[in-house]
């Protein structure tokens, strides 16, 4: 049991299920906005325009309360899945150490800047024979 809670929290918390997730949340609110723009604004002007209906100052300025309440209720809906968000990503780099850069095994050739390895005393494309390179604490204290 306690694997397959492993698995489906690896499986919910994948970036494209959480995408896939806000995506259908943000969409829904603003599909409340298209239907609060076309409920209160096109449909009304509709009407006017073909005789249907007269409306009332009061009845017109509930449309533009109605509307602004759909805008205020989609932002928000963006802001709360924001955070929410934000919460979740922070909780998932909990733990996780960078972890730390490997050696390196190559250097640059100083006269014909070809990458060699690094323990290389000549180059194998120049072969020009490479400076010894002094140890960094011996570097320091030289200067």
């Amino acid at each position: 049991m306690k694997k397959f809670i492993e698995e489906f929290k690896a499986f919910a918390l994948k970036g494209n299920v959480m995408d896939m997730a806000v995506g259908v949340i943000i969409g829904g609110a603003f599909s409340g906005i298209v239907t609060a723009l076309t409920d209160n604004f096109i449909t009304p002007i509709l009407n006017i325009i073909m005789g249907a209906q007269l409306y009332s100052i009061g009845e017109i300025k509930s449309f533009g309360a109605n509307f602004v309440s759909a805008v205020v209720n989609f932002v928000i809906m963006a802001f709360i899945l924001f955070c929410l968000m934000k919460g979740i990503n922070k909780l998932l780099t909990i733990g996780k150490h960078d972890e730390p850069k490997p050696a390196p095994t190559t250097k640059k050739c100083p006269f014909c800047m070809s990458e060699i390895p690094i323990e290389a005393t000549r180059c194998p494309h120049c072969t020009s024979v490479l400076p010894e390179e002094k140890p960094e604490a011996e570097a320091s204290d030289a200067k």
